[in-house]
C-alpha cells in the first residue's frame, strides 16, 4: 500500500468468503468489513440475499439490506450448479475466513462444510452461526430473534411488572452473532499466526444471549428464583429508571451509593442523604415506591430540558429519551462521525451509520456503500481467480454467475 493511501483497517489483507444472509451472519461479516477485511458476499441468482426484498424499499433497494452490508462485495453464484460450487471452492482457497449462517447440515450437503473446506484450505477459519448451535436437541429447529429471546430467558424479564413480556426493540437475539462471531474469528486468526492451522467456530445465538444475562443469571443462582419484570427499573437499584417530566420523561440512574447524595441535592432534598430510611442500597430497594415517588414529585414539575440542566450540574447520571432520528443527529453523534454519506451504485449519495470502532491516530476512509446485486462478480472472478473475460462471459451465459 502506498504511503499516502488511506488506511483500510487492521484486517487489511484478510479475505472473507461470506455465505450469510438476513441478519445474524451479515452482522458478523459487517464487523470484519468495518475492520478492513475484503468480504466477498456470495448471493444466489435472482433476488440475492432475502433481505434485498424486505420493505420499505427505494428504487428497488431495501433499507434492511443496506443496514448490514456496507463495505462488502457482491458476487452472484448459482450453488445449485457443479460449476458454481467449483467456483466458490476455488475462491475459498484464496480466503482466510469463511462465515455462514445456514441451518446446521446445509453447508455439508452442498459439499461446503468444515471438513470439505479445510481439506481445500487448511488455514481457513470457518465460522458457523446458527440459532441453537451445531449440537444439541434443538440444532435443527428454525429460529428467529424473538424465539431466541424467549428461549434464552431474556424475554421473560423485559416488560412492565403487571404486563406481558415484551421483546427487546433491538433484535439482539440475532445481533449477538455479529458480536461473538467476530470475537471467535479474530482469536482464531491470532492462533493461526502461531499454529498455521485454521479452526471451526460454532456460534449459537441462544448461547450468546444467555452469555449476556450476566448478573441476572447470577442473581437467579443466588436466590433460586427467576428475576421478575420491573419495566425500565432495576431489580436491586433505586432510583433507576424512567421518571415523568412536565413535557415528557427522563432517565435517571443511581448505580452506585455515591450518586444517591447527588440525586438528593439535585432535587433540593439534601437532608435525605442522611435519612436512615434510605441510606443503603438495600433500604432504597425495599422502599422503592417511596423513593421513586420522591424523585417523581420533583421531576414532574420540570421540563426535560430543565432536568437535563439540573442533573448535569449535579453530575447525576441521566438522559433525555431520544428518538432514533434525534439520536443520530445529536451533537455527540455528530462529533463522533456516526453518520456518513456514501455513493451507492443505484441510489446515489445515501446516509449510513458509520463504523462503531475507531483507532486513534489512524483514520479509516468512509465505508463503501452496500453493493447492488452482483456488482463485483466480474472483478472478483478476474482479480482473485484470474479468469479471462471469455471464461466469465461463458459462465454468465450458462447461468453459473450473474
Amino acid at each position: 500500500m502506498a504511503d499516502d493511501a488511506p488506511w483500510p483497517g487492521p484486517l487489511s489483507g484478510v479475505r472473507v468468503i461470506d455465505f450469510t444472509r438476513v441478519l445474524a451472519g451479515p452482522a458478523a461479516s459487517l464487523a470484519l468489513a468495518d475492520l478492513g477485511a475484503e468480504v466477498f458476499k456470495i448471493e444466489p441468482p435472482g433476488t440475492g440475499d432475502e433481505t434485498r426484498t424486505f420493505p420499505p424499499t427505494r428504487d428497488g433497494e431495501s433499507h434492511y439490506y443496506l443496514a448490514v452490508n456496507r463495505g462488502k462485495k457482491s458476487i452472484v453464484v448459482d450453488l445449485k450448479t457443479a460449476e458454481g460450487l467449483a467456483l466458490v471452492r476455488d475462491l475459498a482457497r484464496h480466503c482466510d475466513v469463511l462465515v455462514e449462517n445456514y441451518r446446521p447440515g446445509v453447508m455439508d450437503r452442498l459439499g461446503l462444510g468444515w471438513e470439505d473446506m479445510r481439506a481445500i484450505n487448511p488455514r481457513l477459519i470457518y465460522c458457523s452461526i446458527s440459532g441453537y448451535g451445531q449440537t444439541g436437541p434443538l440444532r435443527d429447529r428454525p429460529s428467529f430473534d424473538i424465539v431466541l429471546q424467549a428461549m434464552s430467558g431474556a424475554l421473560s424479564m423485559n416488560g412492565e411488572r403487571d404486563g406481558l413480556p415484551t421483546k427487546l426493540g433491538i433484535p439482539l437475539g440475532d445481533l449477538v452473532g455479529g458480536i461473538n462471531g467476530p470475537i471467535g474469528i479474530l482469536s482464531a486468526l491470532y492462533e493461526r499466526e502461531r499454529t498455521g492451522r485454521g479452526r471451526h467456530i460454532d456460534v449459537s445465538l441462544m448461547d450468546g444471549l444467555m452469555g449476556m444475562l450476566g448478573y441476572i443469571a447470577q442473581l437467579a443462582f443466588f436466590t433460586g428464583t427467576d428475576p421478575q419484570r420491573v419495566g425500565s427499573q432495576h431489580p436491586n437499584l433505586v432510583p433507576y429508571g424512567i421518571f415523568p417530566a412536565s413535557d415528557g420523561s427522563i432517565v435517571v440512574a443511581c448505580l452506585t451509593p455515591g450518586f444517591w447524595g447527588r440525586i438528593c441535592r439535585s432535587i433540593g432534598q439534601g437532608e435525605l442523604c442522611d435519612d436512615l430510611r434510605y441510606d443503603t442500597l438495600e433500604k432504597r430497594r425495599d422502599a422503592r415506591e417511596e423513593v421513586n415517588a420522591i424523585v417523581s414529585a420533583f421531576t414532574s414539575r420540570h421540563t426535560v430540558d430543565e432536568l437535563v440542566a439540573i442533573f448535569t450540574e449535579y453530575e447525576v447520571p441521566h438522559a433525555p429519551i431520544l428518538g432514533v432520528t434525534e439520536a443520530l443527529a445529536q451533537p455527540q453523534a455528530q462529533a463522533r462521525g456516526m453518520v456518513v454519506e456514501a455513493e451507492h451504485a443505484s441510489l446515489g449519495t445515501i446516509p449510513l451509520v458509520n463504523r462503531p470502532i475507531r483507532f486513534t491516530d489512524a483514520e479509516q476512509p468512509t465505508p463503501e456503500a452496500p453493493p447492488v446485486l452482483g456488482q463485483h462478480t466480474d472483478a472478483i472472478l478476474a482479480q482473485v481467480l484470474d479468469l479471462s473475460p471469455e471464461r466469465i462471459a461463458a459462465l454468465r451465459a450458462a447461468g453459473v454467475v450473474a
